[in-house]
């Protein structure tokens, strides 16, 4: 009995032995091993007239376009592997090898870089002249998410769409948030700046696109709307949708089929809804 006391005395001293140095690790910051990252900020801002990308798939899309013109990179080991780049003294621009936290340092620690990070000029911009014979574009009414912007990007590029046009004011510019997002995308579609939107619906309504609001509350489900074989779908920001000077400049403002009690999607997965409806019909 006395040997049972005695180990449960033991056990019971160890125990807050091991509480009364956790307390002492978390005063000083924690162990090594279970001491929380403290967030990093993001440093400086990339040189003038260059902007910053990172992530693997970005980067890499970014590495195959010609259009690109890159200025350095910082990389990790890792990552060097997983870019598929075997010699990096062989690329046209300095590459720096690091370890993940100098690029921490860079980007802040909330950026999901996966090890890599280039600084780059912006792509050159397009104007709606220069979509030539592309059947089907999406057009952002002041969608200001760079998140919801990448995804667009994203799903137009999946299903063949020649431009995004986005509003001059009040849209996110090429960034590395957007770009991430977009995951290799902004590498393989035109994003055309428009500063005055009603004006642009109507340089593509001139040149054959049928624009197509898309709207909860529009009187037509959207396939009843598609006609002709070349369509512009245009979607509203987060929360507002169209404005009202879009709705009435736009062809026709159609609906969603959406039978369950949620009557409104967010924009990237409604793009994605209409840019698969829009493909059919045009290859119908």
């Amino acid at each position: 009995m006395d040997n049972d006391n005695n180990n449960s005395r033991t056990l019971k001293d160890t125990h807050y032995a091991k509480l009364r140095r956790a307390f002492r690790d978390e005063k000083a910051g924690g162990t090594p091993e279970f001491r929380a990252k403290q967030p990093v900020a993001a440093g400086d801002a990339p040189p003038h007239g260059q902007i910053r990308l990172y992530g693997i798939h970005t980067v890499r899309a970014a590495l195959d376009n010609p259009k690109r013109k890159i200025a350095r990179m910082m990389v990790t080991r890792n990552a060097l592997e997983r870019l598929e780049i075997a010699d990096a003294g062989a690329l046209a621009f300095p590459v720096e090898i690091v370890e993940p936290r100098a690029i921490d340092k860079v980007t802040g620690s909330d950026a999901v870089h996966q090890g890599v990070l280039i600084e780059t000029r912006p792509l050159h911009p397009k104007t709606l002249a220069d979509l030539k014979d592309t059947p089907l574009v999406v057009v952002l009414d002041q969608v200001t998410d760079p998140h919801n912007v990448g995804a667009v990007l994203r799903s137009a590029v999946a299903f063949g769409a020649g431009a995004v046009i986005v509003t001059a004011r009040h849209s996110p510019q090429e960034s590395g948030v957007l770009a991430k997002s977009a995951s290799g995308a902004l590498e393989h579609i035109d994003m055309i700046e428009v500063r005055n939107l009603a004006e642009a619906l109507g340089e593509l309504k001139e040149a054959g696109f049928r624009t197509i609001g898309l709207d909860s509350d529009g009187d037509t489900e959207l396939e009843q709307g598609f006609s002709g074989q070349r369509l512009a779908l245009v979607l509203g920001a987060e929360g507002k949708g169209l404005r009202q000077k879009t709705r009435e400049t736009v062809d026709v403002l159609a609906r969603l089929a959406m039978p369950g009690p949620i009557r409104s999607l967010n924009v990237s997965n409604a793009a994605a809804v209409s840019l698969y409806a829009a493909r059919k019909h045009l290859a119908g």
